[in-house]
């Protein structure tokens, strides 16, 4: 499978909310704080692997909070998507912004 999918599955997920839930200002803003519902869970998956809730003890796994974090990253990549702004485009120039930070050849 190619990392095309990514991209047009973002593409493809705006469109989607689009047609289902329109596209007002309440709607844009509700995508948006579906990042830090789905980085709640994250967190929330972490908190399982460390068993940090004696009450509950080891809930989740490492691959539970990977699986959590790509909801994240997905999730934003929708909201990039909702804004008129191509994910693609947008994700490349914060890595290219981050690759600037650190000197070639370190690492």
């Amino acid at each position: 499978m190619s990392d095309d999918i990514i991209w047009s599955e973002a593409r493809r997920w705006r469109a989607h909310l689009d047609a289902n839930n329109g596209t007002d200002r309440a709607e844009l803003t509700l995508r948006i704080l579906k990042i830090t519902e789905e980085a709640g869970e994250a967190a929330q998956a972490w908190i399982g692997v460390q068993g940090q809730n004696p009450r509950k003890g080891v809930t989740h796994t490492v691959d539970d909070v990977v699986a959590e974090l790509a909801d994240v990253v997905f999730t934003a990549l929708v909201a990039i998507a909702s804004l008129d702004a191509d994910p693609h485009r947008a994700v490349t120039a914060v890595a290219e912004k981050a690759a600037a930070y650190i000197p070639p050849g370190r690492p």
